[in-house]
């Protein structure tokens, strides 16, 4: 399962170099990925114990195009048995590929508010934290301490109204919970999310109404899809092109095939 296609529409690749969690608030209790695990039992032997997959950690320097990346779909980045060592790593590679965009999702607000200073924090990563419910809001606080390009907000699955504070804030997504199991969502919330992103001038993105699987409900609001990026997607992409990045890309596979040969 180290396959990087994926059907989760604000983003193009996802990228594993961990797979695995444990559970932290509410918007855990029915996670996608322990159940893609269950599933998928032959590729992950481990189960949804957290696992280290650093034969994965060069997959980026091999994709050509300039894709946004979301690092960690199976996983939390910022968990706490996540080496710190190993967390310099995955950052060293987001560094030495600057043609592509990572997106990163935490629900381990604490964590990265301690590691953050000693992290380098290039303008081609993003940085996110889940906010499920308004208990979690505390997380946004955290974020705004991050030196990142783009700071987001994951409400998936969204479990209760919210009133955000979005300053500092570039994007918010809103999603309906998928599975068997899902939870139902208040059509109610996700406007009045909409209407505070207008209003404080924050991108938006609604992604799923959710239901027994994630495109049972659709993606239309009133109507309407909500596909907005942040403003950085599109001066990204203007800065990396194709043309442009196939020689960085070729610089960047010889160098490191050089520090390899070492």
């Amino acid at each position: 399962m180290s396959s990087s296609r994926t059907g989760i529409e604000w983003t193009d690749k996802t990228w594993n170099p961990t797979t695995g969690c444990t559970k932290v608030s509410p918007g855990c209790r029915y996670c996608y990925a322990e159940a893609l695990t269950k599933r998928f039992s032959k590729s992950f032997p481990q189960g949804f114990e957290m696992t280290l997959h650093p034969e994965r950690l060069e997959q980026p320097l091999h994709w050509r195009t300039p894709s946004r990346i979301f690092v960690n779909s199976m996983s939390d980045l910022f968990h706490e048995d996540v080496p710190f060592s190993y967390l310099q790593e995955i950052f060293r590679i987001m560094q030495e590929t600057p043609w592509h965009v990572y997106q990163i999702l935490t629900k381990r607000d604490q964590r990265l508010v301690e590691l953050m200073p000693k992290l380098n924090w290039a303008d081609n990563i993003w940085m996110g934290v889940s906010v499920e419910s308004q208990a979690y809001t505390h997380r946004i606080d955290a974020l705004r301490q991050i030196p990142s390009v783009v700071r987001f907000l994951s409400c998936e699955p969204l479990l209760s109204s919210l009133q955000l504070n979005l300053e500092g804030i570039d994007w918010v997504i809103v999603g309906g919970e998928s599975g068997f199991n899902h939870r139902p969502i208040n059509p109610e919330w996700v406007r009045d999310i909409l209407q505070q992103t207008q209003e404080q001038k924050v991108a938006f993105f609604f992604k799923q109404w959710g239901g027994n699987h994630p495109k049972a409900g659709g993606n239309l609001l009133d109507g309407f899809t909500w596909e907005q990026m942040p403003p950085a997607w599109d001066i990204h992409k203007l800065n990396f092109g194709q043309k442009k990045n196939s020689k960085q890309h070729k610089s960047r596979l010889e160098q490191n095939s050089l520090v390899s040969a070492k």
